[in-house]
């Protein structure tokens, strides 16, 4: 092999297609997105839950807030079992 025909390093590194990080990626994104959405759905349940507290939010937010809650955790649960069967 000449000096010309050595291969390059590029800027992506482990992300490199075919790599292990690679392959990992797509699981790790929807764990992020599947954090977030539980994180966010949970703080607008105590938002809920403080203002119906204090009279100003309606039972409605409050219970339909709970509600996305639970299905959010429920599916994360089934996603998380269903990984470590394979």
């Amino acid at each position: 092999m000449t000096r010309r025909e050595t291969p390059q390093p590029s800027e992506l590194g482990d992300l490199e297609p075919g790599t292990r990080q690679r392959a990992q990626l797509p699981s790790r994104i929807a764990d992020i997105a599947w954090t977030a959405l539980w994180v966010l759905v949970a703080l607008w349940a105590v938002w809920a839950s403080v203002g119906l507290v204090r009279g100003v939010t309606a039972w409605g937010y409050c219970v339909g807030a709970w509600v996305l809650l639970a299905i959010a955790l429920a599916m994360r649960v089934v996603v998380v079992r269903r990984r470590a069967r394979t």
